[in-house]
């Protein structure tokens, strides 16, 4: 089952142009980049100074992000805030997508989700949340639901991010589920919070291990405990496939007509994993709809993994990073990249 790298290369390539649909948890990423050479004399706290900050989308933004930089043409069906953040997510999906953020309703009632972290020699500091957790009015749902329906028909496939931020719930997901088997079109769920008992047979499920643990009631600690749990899932959804990415174990494929497949990590060096589940689910539903197995997509969604945990931040790969990779020619590690225009870790004084 190992993957063919010419085929994977004609996959990647059909990434190009692929309509997917994205639904889920929008929010803003903003980080504080900056040095570390002091401790506060106020508390033990280092003290940053700030030398830049950024912006980017998080949350179901991200896969639509990775979607758009490997050639895909994301369509984003999701709720942000009457504020200064959700302005600045439908400019950013705008900038990245000819789709932009046409079905991005704006409800009054709730704030848009900001992460403002600080970064300091490529290490978190600390992660600062504004948030609203209330789940989405169901007027609100209802029209998503209705723009959803009408664009079906054009649609490769469907990615579900939940976020546990109020837009998803299970009776929602259930019609939308319903919407996507009507039309086959495939659907992937990456889940967070809502009950997934017998959601049926959808394309995939995609759980990190510390969510397939909670799904499954299964502690992993091995191989045996990880398809134990991955079998667990398979009977518990109904879905067709379960991706159980493991971090520095890699991941884990289930299927309801194979044995399971376990991937090696692809990672040469983590700085950070912020994201890197966006960037699975994305690469998994470009691939499928590429017309890709499903081993072949764990794989190539595996091997993107392995790249984005190399970058700081909210990060994607691009398809010609991809298939640089698959060459064996590995994109440098933007960690190594920061640290070396930042300037070695220094070590932490008192300040004085």
């Amino acid at each position: 089952m190992v993957l063919d790298r010419k085929r994977a290369k004609q996959v990647v390539e059909r990434f190009k142009g692929a309509r997917i649909a994205v639904l889920g948890d929008l929010m803003l990423d903003h980080y504080v980049w900056g040095n570390v050479s002091r401790i506060s004399p106020e508390a033990p706290v280092p003290i940053v100074e700030v030398t830049g900050e950024s912006e980017m989308l998080g949350g179901a933004g991200n896969v639509a992000m990775n979607i758009c930089a490997l050639g895909g043409l994301p369509q984003v069906f999701g709720v942000v805030g009457d504020d200064k953040a959700g302005r600045r997510v439908v400019e950013l999906l705008e900038r990245a997508s000819a789709l932009g953020g046409r079905h991005v309703l704006v409800d009054r009632n709730r704030r848009t989700t900001v992460k403002q972290r600080v970064v300091a020699h490529s290490q978190h500091v600390v992660r600062v949340d504004t948030e609203s957790r209330a789940p989405v009015e169901r007027g609100v749902r209802a029209e998503l639901l209705g723009r959803l329906r009408e664009e079906m028909p054009h649609l490769a496939a469907l990615v579900v991010s939940d976020y546990n931020k109020g837009m998803l719930a299970r009776d929602f997901f259930d019609q939308v589920a319903e919407q996507c088997r009507a039309s086959h079109v495939p659907c992937f769920l990456d889940p967070k919070a809502f009950d997934l008992r017998g959601i049926g047979p959808i394309t995939a499920v995609t759980p990190n291990e510390r969510e397939a643990e909670a799904i499954s009631g299964i502690r992993i600690t091995d191989l045996a405990t990880a398809e134990a749990a991955g079998d667990a899932i398979l009977t518990t959804t109904g879905a067709r496939h379960v991706l159980v990415t493991r971090g520095e174990h890699g991941m884990a494929l289930f299927a309801t007509d194979s044995p399971p497949f376990h991937l090696p990590t692809q990672a040469r060096q983590v700085f950070d994993v912020t994201g890197a589940g966006d960037t699975v689910v994305a690469v998994l539903a470009l691939s499928v709809a590429a017309g890709a197995t499903m081993p072949e997509a764990a794989q190539l969604a595996n091997l993107a993994a392995g790249i984005v945990v190399g970058r700081v931040g909210t990060a994607t790969v691009s398809a010609e990073e991809l298939i640089q990779a698959l060459d064996g020619n590995w994109p440098e590690p933007d960690g190594e990249s920061y640290r070396h225009r930042r300037g070695a870790k220094q070590t932490v004084a008192p300040e004085k």
